[in-house]
This record gives C-alpha cells, sequence and structure tokens, in this order.
C-alpha cells in the first residue's frame, strides 16, 4: 500500500485505481479496514515542523555582534556603579529582543495556516453508507462524493463526474474553475492539467462527483507544499546582512583600540584603575549606543507610513529590503489583472465588435469601427450576446454602489456583463423566452444548450461551448438577412486564431428554431441543422493602475517577472499589455516560458536564463521555489508576489514576500513579509518607493551618527597616547550618544522622499553600506570633533579654567558639532536649502528640544553633579558655535564640490 500512493493515479484507467487501492467504487471501505489505515497512515493533517522553544527563540534576539557590544557596555557600566546608564542601554538591547521576538513569532504562523486549510468535513461511503466525518478520519481508498461548494477534503482520482467545475487557483494559479472529468490521461499531464484529480484546499464551484482518496496529509500536493514552506530558508535582509558585518568589524575595532588604550596608558605609567577606566572610556565612546533603537524605530515609522498607502509590513526590516529590490516576480491572477473575466471582441455576421469596460461591472458600450452601436439595428449580434444571457446558469448581481457580485463561472458571468451592456435585461428575457429543458455543459461534449418558448406553436434552442463542438453542429451562419448563408468554417477558424493569439478565451454561439413545442431536448436534436451566430472572446484584464506601476518599477531599474499557472499564451497577451519589460515586440520563445519547459532545465541553465525571461507560465509550486532561488543566485534581491497555497513557499523564500489581502489565503499572509490591503499592484510600487526613502533615512543616519563615536574613541586614545588627562568622561559620553541619537538623528527618519528617488537604479546588492564618498565625509567630521573638542578642552585647561569647564566645552563641542552637521546629512548630496529649510518641522522640534538639554547640562546643578559639568562664559559658547558652524560649512562646500565635479563628468 505505501508504495501506491506515490503513483501517477490521473494516467492510470479509473477502475484500476479501486483495485489498487483495495477499495470499491460504489461501497468504499469496510469499517475495519478504516480503522485499521487510520493506525498505519495517521490522521489526513500536516505534520507541522517542531520549532524553537519561546526562551530559545528569545535568547537568539540576543546573538548578534552590535548587541555584544552593547551587553558589554552594560557591564562596564554597571561594574563602575553607574546605574541609571547601565539600565538605559540595557532597556535600549531588551526592546530590540522583544521587538524581533514577537515579529519572529508571527512569521512561524505560516506552517499552522497551512495545517488548518486542510480542517473540515467531508461526505464518505463506507460500507456502502453515505455518512458526514471530519476530513482528518479519511484514508487511502475512501470513497469521497462532492458537491458544488465542498472544499476538497484530501487527493482524489475522479471516478465520476457531471458537470463538475473546481476552482484550483490557490494551487496552480489557474485564473478560473477547470472543468473535471474522470477519463485516464497522459503521464506527462502537469499538475494543473490533470483534469480527472481534484486536489486538498481546492474548492467545487459547480457539479458534483465522486473520488477515491489517493492521499491524505503529507502525502497530497498540499503536504508537498508544506514540507517546502518548511525547508525554504527565511533569508536575512541585504541591509541586516551589511549591519552585521559591519558589527563584527567594529567589535573587533573596539576591543583592539579599548586594548591599546590599556596598553598605553600602562607604558606611560599611569595606575592601572586609570588605564582601565581610559580603555572603558574609549569603549563606551566607540559604541553606537543609539544605532539598535533608531534602526529599529526608523523602521517602525516606515511601516506605520507604508500602512498609510495599504501596505502592512509583518517584519520591520522588509521596508529596507523593499528599497533594495531589484526583481519582483509577480502573480498574474488578481494581482496584475482584476480576476474578472470580461468579454473584450465579439465576431458576428461578419463583423467585429470591441467592447469598453472592464470587470464584472456591466459599464461599457460596444463600438463598431470606432462607433458606439444601437443593438437593434445588428440583429444577429443581439441573438448572440442573448444566447449567452439564455444559455447560462450563472448570476451578476449588484452589492453596493460601486461593487458586483457574482454566483456561479465566471465566463458565464462574463456573458451576462457584455448583454448588460448591450440593454439586455437577464430577467426580462427569460421571462419573454422561459426555458423549458437544458442540456448541461459535459466535458465530453463541450457545449450547454438550452430550450426556450417562443410561443404556444414554436420554441427556439440556444447553444454555447467550445469552437469546435458547435462548428461541427452548424451548416448554416445567421445574418441579418437570413439564415441560409452558407458556413465558412475556414474563415471562423482563421478569427478564432487571432483572437486566441492575444490571450483571449473563446466561445461560440448557435441557435436552431423548432416549430413544435417540445417539452425536452436531448444531444440528437443538437447534433445538426444549427445556425452558426458568432464569437465571443473574453480574458482576465490588466489592472489599468499595474501597467502605469510596472512602468514605473522598470524606470527605477527593477525587473518584473510573471509567474502565473495559467497558459503561456494568455500569460503571454497579458505581458504584452503590461508592457512587461519591453517584450511587445520579442517572439513568444524569447521571453517566455512554461513549467514543463523548465522542468527540462537543470538548475544552473535555469540560473541562466531566469533573468532573461520574464514570464513563466503554468509553473508547479516548487518551480516557483527554483525560481526564486535561481535569481538570487544570481546576487538579485527578489520581491515575489502571491495569493494562493502555492505562492507560500516561494513567498518564504525570496527576500520579501507580498501576499495579496483580499483574495489571498490565510498561509500566503502569514509566509509573506507583506500584506497588500487592496490586492494592487500598484502598491508594491508605492512600498517600494517609500522603502527606499526609508534606506536613505538610515544610511543619513548612520552616515551622521558615526563621527561621532570615531571622534569620541579618537579623543580618547589622543589623550592616553599623550598622556594627558580625559577631556570627556564615560557618563559624559554616554549622554552626548544617547540624547543625541534620539532628539536629533532619530529626526532624520521624517525626512521627505527625494526627488528621482524612483528614477535611479536599485543598490547594488554587494554594495557597501557606505559608499567611498561618505566615508571620506565620516573621516573628515570625526577629524574636525576631535580637533574643535580637544583644542577647546585644552584652551579651557591652559587659561586656567577648571577641569569641569573645559570637559563640558568638549562635550558641547560633540553636541552642536552634530547639530550643525545634523543639516548637512539631511541630504547626502543637495543642501537643506534645496530640498526645504522648514520641510521637516520634527527635525527643528529635535534640535529645540537638544538645545535646551545642553542647556540645562552646562547651569542646572543637579546636572553638573550627576554629570561633572560646569556653566560657560560668553566667549566660550562663542567659540563653540564657531565650531559647529566650521563643520557645517566645510561639509556642504565638500558635498557642492562633488556636485560641481559629477556635473562636469557628466558633460
Amino acid at each position: 500500500m505505501e508504495t501506491l500512493l506515490s503513483k501517477h493515479w490521473h494516467h492510470l484507467p479509473r477502475d484500476e485505481v479501486a483495485v489498487l487501492l483495495e477499495s470499491d467504487e460504489a461501497k468504499g471501505l469496510d469499517r475495519f479496514e478504516v480503522t485499521h489505515r487510520q493506525q498505519h497512515f495517521g490522521p489526513n493533517q500536516l505534520t507541522l515542523k517542531q520549532g524553537k522553544s519561546p526562551l530559545v527563540l528569545f535568547l537568539l534576539q540576543f546573538h548578534q555582534p552590535l548587541v555584544y557590544i552593547l551587553l558589554a557596555a552594560v557591564v562596564i557600566t554597571f561594574v563602575l556603579q553607574e546605574w541609571v546608564d547601565s539600565g538605559v542601554i540595557f532597556g535600549v538591547v531588551l526592546m530590540n529582543a522583544i521587538i524581533g521576538y514577537v515579529q519572529e513569532s508571527k512569521a512561524l504562523k505560516a506552517m499552522e495556516a497551512l495545517a488548518h486549510t486542510m480542517e473540515g468535513s467531508a461526505t464518505v461511503v463506507r460500507a456502502g453508507k453515505k455518512e458526514r466525518i471530519a476530513a482528518s478520519e479519511l484514508v487511502p481508498g475512501d470513497l469521497v462524493l462532492l458537491q458544488s461548494g465542498d472544499k476538497v477534503p484530501a487527493d482524489l482520482r475522479l471516478l465520476r463526474s457531471r458537470e463538475l467545475q473546481v476552482d484550483e487557483s490557490a494551487l496552480t494559479g489557474e485564473s478560473v474553475p477547470v472543468q473535471k472529468q474522470p477519463e485516464q490521461l497522459s503521464l506527462e499531464n502537469i499538475l494543473a492539467d490533470r483534469s480527472n484529480m481534484a486536489y486538498s484546499s481546492t474548492l467545487v464551484t459547480y457539479g458534483t462527483g465522486a473520488g477515491i482518496v489517493v492521499a491524505t496529509g503529507n502525502s497530497t500536493e498540499l503536504g508537498h507544499i508544506n514540507t517546502l514552506l518548511i525547508n525554504a530558508e527565511a533569508l536575512a535582509t541585504p541591509f541586516t546582512r551589511k549591519i552585521n558585518h559591519f558589527s563584527r568589524i567594529l567589535l573587533w575595532v573596539i576591543l583592539g583600540l579599548a586594548g591599546l588604550a590599556f596598553l598605553a596608558g600602562w607604558m606611560h605609567g599611569e595606575p592601572l584603575l586609570d588605564s582601565f577606566m581610559a580603555a572603558v572610556a574609549l569603549a563606551v565612546g566607540a559604541i553606537p549606543e543609539g544605532l539598535p533603537a533608531a534602526m529599529t524605530i526608523m523602521l517602525a515609522i516606515g511601516v506605520n507610513k507604508m500602512a498609510h498607502r495599504h501596505a502592512i509590513i509583518r517584519k520591520m526590516p522588509a521596508v529596507e529590503t523593499l528599497g533594495s529590490t531589484t526583481v519582483i516576480c509577480s502573480d498574474k491572477t488578481g494581482t496584475l489583472t482584476q480576476n474578472q473575466m470580461t468579454v473584450q471582441e465579439i465576431y458576428a455576421d461578419g463583423k467585429h465588435y470591441e467592447i469598453s469596460g472592464t470587470g464584472y461591472a456591466p459599464i461599457g458600450d460596444i463600438h463598431l469601427e470606432g462607433s458606439v452601436i444601437d443593438l437593434n439595428f445588428h440583429p444577429v449580434l443581439l441573438e448572440c450576446m442573448k444566447t449567452g444571457l439564455l444559455c447560462n446558469d450563472s448570476r451578476l448581481f449588484q452589492k453596493n454602489d460601486t461593487q458586483w457580485g457574482i454566483e456561479g463561472d465566471p465566463t458565464e458571468v462574463a456573458l451576462i456583463s457584455v448583454a448588460i451592456k448591450g440593454g439586455l435585461s437577464q430577467h426580462s428575457l427569460e421571462h419573454t423566452l422561459p426555458r423549458i429543458d437544458t442540456l448541461p455543459f459535459e466535458s465530453q461534449h463541450q457545449y450547454m444548450a438550452t430550450l426556450h418558448a417562443v410561443n404556444t406553436e414554436a420554441s427556439i434552442v440556444y447553444l454555447k461551448g467550445s469552437v469546435e463542438s458547435v462548428l461541427a453542429r452548424c451548416d448554416k451562419h445567421c445574418s441579418s438577412d437570413s439564415e441560409v448563408e452558407l458556413l465558412d468554417k475556414d474563415r471562423i477558424h482563421r478569427e478564432v486564431e487571432a483572437m486566441a493569439a492575444k490571450g483571449l478565451r473563446v466561445l461560440a454561439f448557435a441557435r436552431k428554431k423548432r416549430l413544435t413545442p417540445n417539452q425536452s431536448i436531448s444531444h440528437a436534436d443538437v447534433a445538426e441543422g444549427l445556425c452558426f451566430l458568432g464569437l465571443q472572446a473574453m480574458m482576465d484584464p490588466p489592472r489599468r493602475e499595474a501597467i502605469a506601476a510596472v512602468k514605473t518599477c522598470q524606470k527605477a531599474g527593477i525587473q518584473v517577472k510573471m509567474i502565473t499557472g495559467d497558459h503561456i499564451v494568455t500569460a503571454a497577451a497579458i505581458a504584452r499589455q503590461i508592457g512587461l519589460d519591453g517584450i511587445a515586440n520579442q517572439n513568444l520563445d524569447h521571453f517566455a516560458i512554461n513549467g514543463h519547459m523548465l522542468s527540462n532545465l537543470s538548475d544552473q541553465e535555469l540560473i541562466a536564463i531566469a533573468q532573461k525571461i520574464a514570464v513563466f507560465a503554468r509553473v508547479a509550486p516548487e518551480q516557483k521555489l527554483r525560481l526564486v532561488e535561481a535569481l538570487q543566485a544570481k546576487g538579485h534581491v527578489v520581491a515575489m508576489t502571491g495569493d494562493g497555497v502555492n505562492d507560500a513557499p516561494a513567498l518564504k523564500q525570496a527576500d520579501i514576500g507580498v501576499a495579496m489581502g483580499v483574495a489571498g489565503t490565510e498561509v500566503a499572509k502569514e509566509a509573506a513579509d507583506m500584506v497588500l490591503t487592496d490586492d494592487n499592484f500598484a502598491t508594491i510600487e508605492a512600498a517600494v518607493e517609500e522603502g527606499r526613502t526609508v534606506f536613505d533615512n538610515l544610511i543619513k543616519f548612520i552616515t551622521w551618527t558615526l563621527p561621532t563615536n570615531i571622534g569620541e574613541g579618537l579623543l580618547i586614545l589622543v589623550a592616553v597616547f599623550l598622556g594627558l588627562t580625559l577631556p570627556i568622561t564615560p557618563v559624559q559620553i554616554l549622554w552626548i550618544n544617547m540624547t543625541t541619537a534620539i532628539l536629533l538623528g532619530l529626526m532624520l527618519a521624517f525626512e521627505r522622499k527625494e526627488p528621482g528617488i524612483m528614477t535611479r537604479p536599485p543598490r547594488h546588492p554587494g554594495a557597501s553600506v557606505l559608499t567611498r564618498e561618505l566615508g571620506f565625509r565620516i573621516g573628515l567630521v570625526s577629524l574636525m570633533l576631535l580637533i574643535g573638542a580637544f583644542g577647546f578642552f585644552e584652551w579651557a585647561l591652559w587659561h586656567g579654567k577648571s577641569i569641569e569647564t573645559a570637559r563640558t566645552m568638549a562635550v558641547n563641542m560633540f553636541v552642536f558639532g552634530e547639530l550643525f552637521y545634523l543639516f548637512n546629512c539631511r541630504s547626502l548630496r543637495h543642501s537643506m536649502f534645496k530640498i526645504g529649510v522648514f520641510s521637516n518641522y520634527w527635525l527643528l522640534l529635535g534640535v529645540t528640544t537638544m538645545v535646551l538639554l545642553q542647556i540645562l547640562f552646562t547651569y542646572s546643578p543637579t546636572m553638573n553633579v550627576l554629570f561633572g559639568s560646569a556653566p560657560l562664559e560668553m566667549i566660550e559658547w562663542t567659540f563653540i558655535l564657531s565650531g559647529g558652524l566650521v563643520i557645517y560649512s566645510v561639509v556642504g562646500t565638500e558635498k557642492w564640490l562633488r556636485l560641481r565635479s559629477e556635473g562636469c563628468k557628466g558633460s
């Protein structure tokens, strides 16, 4: 039995399936056999991966180089009995750990959500009796009955079906329900083409059927996705990877310099305690205590901004990752398209009609050669649309002023919508031409027919279906003049080919008038003698805003790729309309590939072509995962969008997974980093823009804060090597670092986006956090802060000032030097006058508050006692403010010269 569960069930005859599974096509399994198999196979549930305990998960939040540095600072300040400073730093570390723990815990719910999709009930036949049981009790060999509205409870090989249609979009990406039939299929048929199978978690939308369970729990296709989801590695973001690398380097540099300071002090004959204190001061000064807290808060601000733009961020680092994205892999159905079938062209009486309006809403017009027509003057078109409206079992209704709801097949609903656009009324026509009998759609016939009473003496048959089945039953062509015009089938096929080349799904329509008021209809009645009325061609149209969003992403240097379960021709047609990577004039083979072709490629071959291909059609879940991995192997930062269960593994593997909030499954949402509340691809563009802004502001903060830490470290190092008194103490260093980071640096998070942010290419994934130019600027400001603080400290001592006054001058030099430099950092390329002096009110508020705090630090007796500060005179303030102004002027000049140099090179 175990080996049988891996068979290609779609390739086996249905009678052989029951024999192999030792079951009965009519009676199902006996009760004792059910009990035996439940013990052997276990419940029909997914097995969740055993995760880390909450305690381990929490402790792992401290496993970062920068956190090690901060914990060392906590220990050092605690040993020095600086309780307030030790508590503040530990509070920062603890806050970061809690936030990280909460975010990671939420991510682990993806597997739980997947398991919940298999919950529910099922109707089975056991020992010849029909009963309703929990889906978890199913075993291989069970006979399951399906009807409209049921969720398929396990993987089934269908034995019988009647008009059975199953919505498999969540599993395969197929945009319309799939017509099911029980006949044997070719071994090569991919998952989306296995019409004799019904898979776990898919939804029955129409008809009835019966199937035998061939796989349960982890053995189902859904279970296979669960395995992919568990094994998919959750990647660190490019920025966090670089920050971790930077932190490791910083850790060793700080330890090395602190050791050097201790050694230098000892060699100068200083007492060991004093040498140790100097080393501690250097370490505390060089540690960017405010960086983790500022990063967390700045990302949180970005999360809040994105929420107002319909993008909910589940994992905060995703904000930054969006700004670094180089490739967006987008699902088609419901993401780039509206997920609403719409008739776009009609061919009737030798004329081509175009239909305006998209979606189910019956708003639009019918055009002939650019002019709106009156349906009454086009009788054949009227009959064609009337056929689509009457030979129809679905319903279209208005939910509210802006939304329309449907009942039934989306394809039939599209026929209703276009008929209403033409002025027809379904209710009125059904009253005028009441239905007498129906031949429902069956896969072996490929058509549906309805019989309607015209009056007491006559009736009429309307028929719709595939082009092949309808044409085979027609021998004449309805025209505006008569029904005796010969049918040119070759011309009809040419019209169909032209429509199909555009990715349109084509249905044919015909009628047959009867002079007798028959009360029934049979397949023999419509086997021949019908009059061909026309063709209606439809598709799931692209979102208008998606077209503009794709264009904007391409201008920003971001590749957009379509990954879908739909057919390659349909996918390619949508891709051309959207304008993916300018492929409109390319041959199909050059920009599109399907899952069958994909399966024949080795990993190396896939890596080589992945970034060249724009459309990937009929792909299986594991192939979506392979595509993401192939692009990442080329160094791309990949964003993957999706809404179905089949998208979850790729969403988790991608650098940023983007799920649809309205149409998306819970599995997709839990696996994703970001959820779109409006299911709009255009929102991704807005999120990328916001992500770039957040990234810019993070870089501005790092560029602003590092000179302080470097300058403080150098100041201590110079004093130790010269054998001088420390110009600033450890507690004063902590005051500088923590207050300025919060009140000054953090205000950079509120800087608006800079002009042209969506016209520049994304940052190269391998680029360092700081460019060479910014590194030079950081070094320059560090040197100026060192010279200013050390110079003013020595000047004060030279003029007989107290050590407290000298140190207060040094502290204020650092604070006001940072304050003036902050205005330079509002833009890394332009002056603050170009971006607007008053465009960031939060920054002005932070600067004002910082100035007031420094006045307290300098003149408050309590602060004098706590921090060893002393009041300053006006001349001393003049020196400090002049020093800050010099820093602003030098950096402003450096930026101006660099821009001028770039302009000269450009010309």
